[in-house]
């Protein structure tokens, strides 16, 4: 029975890349298959620093390709470059020109309120004479432009570079400047990913000791698109108490070990709420779950944000709270993150 390059690339399709949903064909990672007789040899490319990843795909990838009918032997070839950037620079990632620090704001599941986390830690860093700038990468969800109150549309330069939106003092990227309110991003995943590159690579950020990246939820083609393009200086994994948002922080935090990016802590949002009327403490999603999760992670539990009425209602209207009360107690824990990350990047 004659064996197709099409059934390799189908049987090739089920093998995932380590930490990721998506499959070693559509990042492109095969380079060439060569079928003689019933013998596949497959030569695979890819950029990492950590043995386990090439090892682990070799071994999926040569048993899906003897589940095939008719195949007598598999051999899977892989060639390993080392990603230039360091350690800390993902796969095959480069530095972004005149940013000192870029750091992802991650969390493996939606509704922990990571926006609000990256809107008020980016205001707390500015606070501190810091230059910083704020890339919203949730294409399909962008938020960032409502939390800074501004719809203003980003400029171009003569040599075709996007001109960031300065606001409270900070450099802001948003899918949310390009678009309306009642229009949707319907975008397929190879569109996405190049807007996404767009907004680091093509954006004129200048000179910035920091940039955070305020990555959409999940673990897919975003966040792999981000490591394998910039090389990052770390991630924070932001959470709620309940184990329902532990288990997808636990994938998110393995995600970033696995291509090579620090995990920096831990934020635990909507920790508790204190009523105003009683000053009564609540634990409304439980106690307990980040400094758990941040032990067992092994990574410092950075801080625990509580529910808090001015919080939502400062970014509803486009001010965040760390920069419009600076005697909250939310601004307080935001201040005292970002003192840790400076000097924990120092």
């Amino acid at each position: 029975m004659s064996i197709s390059e099409e059934q390799v690339k189908s049987a090739l399709k089920s093998v995932k890349y380590p930490g990721f949903t998506r499959d070693i064909v559509s990042f492109g990672l095969v380079k060439s298959i060569q079928i003689d007789n019933g013998e596949v040899k497959v030569q695979l490319a890819l950029a990492t620093n950590d043995p386990n990843i090439p090892a682990a795909i070799k071994n999926d990838a040569e048993g899906a390709l003897r589940g095939i009918e008719g195949v007598r032997s598999a051999k899977v070839l892989i060639d390993i470059q080392a990603p230039p950037g360091g350690a800390g620079g993902g796969m095959g990632a480069t530095r972004i020109p005149g940013v000192r620090h870029v750091i992802a704001v991650a969390s493996g599941k939606g509704g922990v309120g990571k926006s609000t986390v990256a809107a008020n830690l980016a205001v707390a860093l500015k606070q501190t004479g810091a230059r910083v700038g704020l890339c919203d990468c949730d294409i399909y969800g962008p938020s960032i432009s409502l939390m800074f109150g501004t719809r203003e549309r980003p400029m171009a330069t003569e040599e075709n570079k996007i001109v960031p939106i300065e606001q409270y003092g900070l450099r802001l990227m948003s899918m949310g400047f390009l678009l309306d309110d009642t229009s949707p991003a319907i975008l397929r995943g190879p569109m996405v990913t190049r807007y996404t590159q767009q907004f680091l690579r093509q954006v004129e950020w200048g000179e910035l000791d920091y940039l955070l990246l305020d990555l959409p939820p999940g673990t897919g083609d975003i966040q792999l698109t981000i490591v394998q393009t910039v090389a990052l200086s770390g991630a924070i994994i932001v959470t709620t108490p309940q184990e329902v948002a532990l288990i997808d922080a636990r994938k998110a935090a393995t995600m970033f070990d696995k291509v090579n990016v620090p995990v920096l802590g831990l934020i635990e949002n909507m920790s508790y709420f204190v009523s105003p009327s009683d000053g009564k403490r609540y634990d409304i999603f439980g106690s307990g779950g980040g400094e758990g999760e941040a032990k067992r992670l092994r990574v410092p539990l950075l801080g625990q944000i509580p529910i808090d009425i001015a919080t939502r209602e400062s970014g509803d209207r486009g001010i965040p709270i760390v920069g419009e009360d600076r005697r909250s107690p939310v601004t307080a824990e935001f201040k005292k993150i970002s003192e840790h990350l400076r000097k924990t990047l120092a």
